[in-house]
């Protein structure tokens, strides 16, 4: 939301909450321009927020004033305080730890299925760190014992720490033909 409201060129509006002082007497046509913007811009970061919730969120936001202030309102809601974002990701990578690939499985639809990069994202969201590094490990770490040799060749072939996931992705194939 925040890089659409960027693109729209209405972030500022959202961020600062500035005032817009009612035109003076007598206004210059540039006065009555800037005026317009301003109040414009403002309206159009509210309709934004507006636009993206749903009717039940919408009855507890219709009250605010600001955009500002239906964003600060939205992003505790949804990603609530310090401690909560913590709990988040903890339970986002307890889920992950428990993740296992099944013997049948080809790794592209294990992937896939894990929505390994949507879990990573969530948790970088929260603020937790999870790299590709980590994401290339789980899969190697949780395939079965058929993968074994493959992986072993993979290690002496390639660096796998610096390796990523879409990088993987692509060697993939050569690891699902070796079975």
């Amino acid at each position: 939301m925040k890089a659409f409201m960027e693109g729209a060129d209405l972030w500022d509006a959202v961020l600062e909450d500035y005032n817009v002082a009612p035109l003076p007497a007598n206004p210059t046509l540039n006065q009555i321009r800037i005026h317009k913007e301003r109040v414009t811009r403002k309206a159009k970061a509210k309709s934004c927020l507006y636009s993206v919730i749903s009717p039940a969120i919408f009855t507890r936001i219709m009250r605010l004033e600001s955009a500002k202030a239906i964003w600060d309102y939205l992003k505790d809601d949804y990603e609530g305080d310090e401690r909560i974002r913590g709990m988040k990701a903890l339970n986002l990578l307890r889920e992950f730890d428990k993740l296992q690939m099944q013997e049948e499985q080809e790794v592209k639809v294990y992937v896939e299925k894990l929505e390994l990069e949507q879990i990573a994202n969530k948790v970088r969201i929260l603020g937790s760190n999870m790299s590709d590094e980590r994401l290339v490990q789980k899969i190697l770490v949780s395939m079965p014992e058929k993968f074994e040799a493959t992986i072993a060749s993979l290690e002496n072939t390639r660096e796998l720490s610096d390796l990523k996931l879409y990088e993987f992705m692509a060697v993939e194939a050569l690891l699902h033909s070796s079975i």
